[in-house]
């Protein structure tokens, strides 16, 4: 019953409920309350399955069903299937409402007096009076009039009373968590209680494969399965090669065999949907197969390229070079298929040792120099001093070995040769040396050098000049005598080097060994590609052992008349603090540009010219030689002078060209022949000083290409009496003079008739061929004193004596040096090396650049 008070007829009691008048209206609030009623009676016995079915979505959608075994599984399933059959069982006791209920409730609800709704449905219970059927009309009629509008039923559950805690808006809430929960990669499906947990739907396997070469072949991986290489199955690639296949989804019983079917590769276990990685290495050729039961996933054939041993040998020319101060070059071809990771020689004594011999010292090691990786010939050079090791100055027996990075090794033929040892000017010095290889050697020997050295010291006032030399004999002599084992026979071998050196060459030691181990680090840190830094630093440590080598070895010149007379000079030029200090300002700059190999060159040839100097001695050369000297001077002064006067031919062209008409009013040409010639030792044999001075003049009058005719002309005149001076010496001038000569002279033709491009080629023309004439000229010259001198030099010996000065350059009587020995980039390539270094070090320093990029990158620089 409605608990809302009265209401008049004709009005309504609410504004929220709906006015329907007494005919169609009726009709909709009957059809609307009927409803109304049926749901209250239809949801107290239909809530507890719709609770079963909520609390299945639930589970279902939560992944209950997919991480409970099987059993649970289907013994929820079945339970909840059961409580559904048992909560359909209350519904056989649903009554449906009927007319006269829905009527009957409207009545209340609205609160209508003498039943309105159900009188338009009553009958008469006896239907034959017409005054009563019409009686009973109008009651009707009045009734209905009076009924106005009718409200529909309100519903009214029980579910409050039954539930008084709420607890049922847990179902709703858990049931749209769960669905959301549903759409996550752990999330559930309705249809999972029907289905096992162990039989998941199998993701296609993605596989991915490459092989990735050794590094050391600087081979970029190959990828197997990228869009390139879809069409190819097969594939060549080098011994050692990494195969990896990378397998993700599938149903994880994949399989992957190299190099046949019979081989697996094994890889860890992964479950379903993880990655699964496997790797092998090319050791032969063979099948890679990629399986899954009887489906191939994929298959390639793999040839592998065998990696051969690498191959050493001698240099077929001059394998062996020694410098004046006992430091040898040793010059070798080695070659491997992609590179030589280590070199060096095996050193044993060629003689054979005496009957129970025993040796203090093991052979000295020596690696070598690794050739360049662009190198096609694989040659190399590798300058080492040796002449501290006991065993220099022993025969021994020289075997290279190279080893690549698979470790295989290749050897050379052995060489034999006399281990070069430092030369020692003083007799007494070189015996010293000799009994302390002999005991190096074998120390048996120790009472039979202990008794020479007595007869060296038997008469000291007219075999040893110097006291302290005597008693460092004397010293060494008895630590000899009263070694006991050998550890000290060793110190009685080092104790015997130093004196000999100090009496060879005083105090001078310390500096040269500095010297020397400044240049050892600088080469290795090229060599091994250190930093800017790391270079930067070591070329100031070379600067200040190189001052101080310097420094010591002019106040020893100062003491040594005839050291003094040939340290100024070298090859013509004045040897000073700035032509050192401008070759290594070179080496670094290269070293910085990226040319280490050339800077390594430059090294050595500052190394060598170091090496002579440390071993220079008074210049005793004779009357002939002097006079071969003197020519050569004498032609490396034109070649300059023709030189200078063709740069001066192509910028007055070029003025002339840019200026048409204009004159060089008021300057005057000087000519590079003015006042040279009787400068020139050369011209003292000719006497033509007062001629050369007068051929220069007429060049100081003209103007433009035609003031330069004289200087030429006087350029060929001082060709024709150099000729004259070589005839005089029994040398043949050749043809190649007499071109430079013809040039020269039309050269001139073509300055006086203001030909300027005909004069620059003919000037070009006279160049060449004075340098051909020049080596011509070196040849005879050698042969003459080939001729001149006997003797021979076996392996090892001094090859440095008869063609280079003091500092180890080519001397003048071997011919001019065009500057061929160090290759020595010119500006534009430094700066353009340093564009290309700074480009690639800003790429590598970009955090975005992919990974395959900045490996080649790195690579790049470590062939630097």
């Amino acid at each position: 019953m409605s608990e809302h008070s009265p209401a008049p007829p004709g009005e309504s009691r609410s504004r929220d409920i709906p006015r329907v008048n007494a005919g169609a209206g009726l009709g909709f609030a009957r059809w609307f309350s009927r409803a109304v009623i049926a749901a209250e009676r239809l949801a107290p016995l239909i809530l507890p399955l719709a609770i079963i079915v909520c609390l299945y979505a639930i589970l279902s959608w939560f992944g209950f069903f997919r991480a409970v075994p099987d059993g649970v599984r289907i013994g929820t399933g079945v339970l909840l299937a059961v409580a559904a059959i048992a909560a359909l069982w209350p519904l056989r006791h649903l009554a449906l409402p009927v007319e006269r209920d829905v009527d009957h409730r409207l009545e209340r609800e609205n609160r209508l007096l003498h039943r309105p709704i159900t009188t338009q449905d009553d009958r008469l219970a006896r239907d034959d009076d017409p005054f009563a059927r019409a009686l009973w009309k109008a009651h009707q009629d009045n009734i209905a009039k009076g009924l106005g509008r009718v409200d529909p039923v309100r519903a009214r559950t029980t579910l409050p009373a039954r539930d008084p805690w709420a607890l049922r808006a847990l179902v709703p809430l858990l049931l749209v968590t769960a669905f959301a929960y549903s759409f996550a990669p752990d999330g559930g499906r309705l249809t999972d209680v029907a289905r096992s947990h162990a039989a998941e739907i199998v993701v296609p396997a993605r596989v991915d494969v490459w092989i990735t070469p050794p590094a050391y072949t600087s081979i970029a991986p190959i990828f197997l399965t990228s869009e390139l290489n879809a069409d190819k199955t097969a594939f060549t690639v080098p011994e050692g090669s990494g195969i990896t296949v990378r397998i993700a989804g599938g149903t994880g019983g994949e399989t992957v065999s190299f190099p046949g079917p019979d081989a697996p590769i094994a890889a860890e276990a992964g479950a379903q949907g993880e990655a699964r990685a496997f790797a092998a290495t090319v050791d032969a050729d063979g099948a890679l197969e990629i399986a899954d039961g009887e489906e191939t996933l994929g298959a390639w054939s793999i040839k592998m390229t065998e990696d051969h041993a690498p191959e050493i040998g001698f240099a077929p020319e001059e394998p062996f070079e020694r410098a004046a101060n006992g430091t040898m070059t040793l010059r070798y071809v080695a070659t491997d298929d992609y590179r030589v990771s280590a070199a060096r020689v095996l050193i044993e004594l060629a003689d054979p040792d005496a009957e129970g011999a025993r040796p203090l010292y093991d052979a000295p090691e020596l690696p070598l120099t690794l050739p360049r990786r662009n190198a096609e010939d694989g040659a190399a050079q590798t300058m080492r001093d040796l002449t501290e090791h006991p065993w220099a100055g022993a025969r021994v027996r020289l075997t290279l070995q190279a080893e690549d990075d698979l470790g295989q090794t290749g050897q050379s033929a052995a060489r034999t040769l006399v281990l070069p040892g430092r030369p020692f000017s003083n007799a007494l010095a070189r015996a010293l040396i000799e009994q302390r290889r002999n005991l190096a050697l074998d120390a048996n020997r120790q009472d039979e050098i202990v008794d020479l050295l007595d007869v060296l010291m038997l008469y000291p006032e007219e075999t040893i000049n110097n006291a302290s030399h005597f008693l460092g004999m004397t010293t060494a002599r008895t630590r000899l005598a009263d070694a006991r084992n050998d550890d000290q026979l060793r110190a009685v071998v080092d104790y015997l080097w130093e004196v000999a050196r100090q009496i060879e060459d005083g105090g001078l030691t310390d500096a040269e060994r500095r010297l020397r181990q400044a240049q050892q680090a600088l080469q290795d840190a090229l060599e091994n590609g250190a930093s800017e830094e790391e270079i930067a630093r070591l070329m100031d440590e070379l600067r200040d052992a190189m001052n101080e080598f310097m420094r010591e070895f002019a106040e020893r010149a100062m003491n040594d008349p005839d050291l003094a007379q040939q340290m100024p000079e070298a090859n013509g030029q004045e040897l000073d603090r700035q032509t050192l200090d401008e070759m290594m300002d070179q080496i670094e700059e290269m070293a910085r540009s990226g040319a280490r190999e050339q800077a390594m060159d430059m090294l050595r040839q500052l190394e060598n010219m170091m090496n002579n100097l440390q071993m220079a001695r008074p210049n005793q050369q004779g009357d002939g030689e002097s006079q071969a000297q003197q020519q050569m001077n004498e032609l490396g002064e034109i070649l300059r002078e023709q030189q200078q006067l063709m740069d001066e031919t192509f910028r007055q062209n070029r003025q002339g060209q840019q200026q048409p008409g204009e004159g060089q009013m008021g300057q005057q040409q000087q000519q590079p022949g003015e006042g040279q010639q009787g400068q020139q030792p050369g011209q003292g044999q000719m006497g033509q000083n007062g001629q050369g001075g007068q051929q220069g003049q007429p060049g100081q009058q003209g103007q433009g290409l035609q003031g330069l005719a004289p200087g030429q002309q006087a350029l060929q005149d001082r060709l024709d009496q150099f000729l004259d001076g070589l005839r005089g010496m029994g040398i043949n001038p050749g043809d190649d003079f007499g071109e430079a000569g013809r040039a020269m002279g039309e050269a001139g033709e073509a300055l006086g008739g203001n030909e300027g491009e005909q004069a620059l080629a003919e000037q070009g023309n006279a160049l060449d061929a004075l340098r051909r004439g020049a080596g011509d000229m070196m040849q005879q010259m050698q042969q003459q004193a080939q001729n001149g001198q006997a003797g021979s030099m076996e392996p090892g010996g001094n090859r440095n004596g008869e063609d280079r000065d003091p500092l180890g350059r080519p001397q003048r009587s071997s011919g001019p040096d065009f500057g061929e020995s160090v290759d020595i980039p010119d500006e534009i390539d430094v700066r353009r090396a340093r564009e290309i270094l700074e480009a690639i070090r800003e790429r590598l320093g970009n955090a975005l650049s992919p990974q395959l990029e900045r490996e080649y990158l790195e690579r790049l620089l470590e062939l630097r």
